[in-house]
């Protein structure tokens, strides 16, 4: 017999909704990319914790890393304390660093694991900052603390620098500095204000194509320095274009979950290998990681249909999940992860659960069957069924 409940649709009736996804893919033991894929990774809260979650943030270690555990074992890299952990959004410095720390720890048992660690300057009062020397010192203070570790960085995007910066001559200053000094090539990031409303005009111009140059320009000054960029912009134009430009070697890390799946596959532009596709940093992949493996295991050996068959389907679920406002897909990445047993609750730090509608979840639940990712079907039909419950309706 279907598994079956009732659901809330887009009119806001009910209708009974039956189950039609078949099992989810399973990628094979060992598998190999060639695509350099990290998942950013969500945090698990302390549900028990006696704590103001607005306030405070919570962690339960154990299950935040064996999530990890878990993406290693499906080949996907992590990248640590990233806006899909919540940072900036209930998770400070501290815990931050506490998590890249464990992170790295868990690493060194899983051969070829790779994990990138999110440096920014968060831990900043940004009303304190009130030039781009402060910016620099924070970044230099975040950077050792996680090179001290050992950890390779991504240079996050800085709300402080955003707001202090009157130029992209700004920018460039304090790109210059950090990647003089880095131990080890870096990846940097450019998060669109969709993502984060602080971070407009970044690069020191709303001209999308104006800031591009000037990204460009500071990667192309240290090549060596770079190991690629992550853009989340959601326009694969914009990408594609700027992949193009980019210094021999430098990957573009898609952080596109509107269009991930035909960038990774790539274009074959030009005859530099970076030039014609991109690399994944993917919150998205949190949510479907099985089949992000499988498919990217497909994509490795050679079968590009198998690789859309599987990817494909997972799009629709991946564009609701990071529908505006943007900011708040961090809800529907953890719901997901409780849908499918990798936690026993569906609470977040800062309370970020409360930031999506239950009709959003309904829907969420629907492509989520459809793109064949509930990985233990009557849980998810469980656990959906307590938070229909939670909003009063039963059946």
């Amino acid at each position: 017999m279907a598994l079956s409940l009732t659901l809330p649709t887009a009119s806001g009736t009910l209708a009974p909704y039956a189950l039609r996804g078949t099992a989810p893919v399973k990628p094979e033991a060992g598998v190999k990319f060639n695509r350099i894929a990290y998942s950013a990774a969500h945090v698990v809260a302390d549900p028990l914790a006696a704590v103001d979650p607005w306030l405070q943030a919570a962690v339960d270690w154990d299950t935040t890393i064996a999530y990890r555990r878990h993406l290693f074992s499906l080949g996907l890299g992590v990248a640590e304390a990233m806006d899909t952990a919540q940072r900036g959004m209930g998770l400070d410095w501290p815990t931050s660093l506490e998590l890249i720390r464990r992170s790295l720890d868990a690493a060194k048992d899983v051969p070829g694991a790779l994990v990138a660690s999110g440096c920014g300057t968060d831990h900043l009062n940004i009303d304190d900052v009130k030039s781009v020397d402060d910016v620099i010192r924070g970044y230099e203070e975040q950077m050792a603390a996680i090179e001290a570790l050992g950890g390779k960085l991504i240079v996050m995007a800085s709300r402080a620098l955003a707001r202090v910066a009157k130029s992209p001559a700004d920018y460039e200053r304090v790109y210059d500095r950090i990647l003089s000094q880095a131990k080890q090539p870096v990846v940097l990031h450019w998060l669109g204000d969709m993502f984060d409303p602080a971070l407009a005009g970044y690069w020191g111009t709303k001209d999308v194509d104006a800031a591009m140059d000037t990204a460009v320009g500071i990667i192309a000054a240290h090549p060596d320095k770079v190991d690629g960029i992550k853009i989340s912009l959601l326009d694969k134009d914009k990408e594609i274009a700027m992949r193009r430009r980019l210094p021999k070697g430098v990957r573009m890390y898609t952080g596109d979950d509107f269009n991930y799946a035909e960038l990774i596959a790539g274009d074959g532009f030009g005859s530099e290998p970076t030039h014609g596709k991109s690399d994944a940093l993917l919150g998205i992949f949190d949510a479907i990681a099985p089949a992000a493996s499988a498919a990217l295991g497909a994509l490795a050996q050679g079968n590009t249909e198998k690789f859309h068959a599987i990817l494909g389907p997972t799009v629709p679920l991946s564009r609701h999940i990071f529908a505006a406002p943007t900011r708040f897909y961090k809800t529907g990445v953890v719901f997901m992860a409780w849908l499918n047993g990798h936690q026993t609750h569906f609470t977040m730090v800062g309370g970020q659960q409360s930031t999506r509608s239950l009709q959003h979840f309904a829907e969420l639940f629907r492509l989520a069957d459809v793109a064949n990712l509930l990985e233990q079907p009557e849980l998810a039909v469980r656990r959906m069924k307590t938070l229909l419950a939670l909003h009063g309706v039963e059946g």
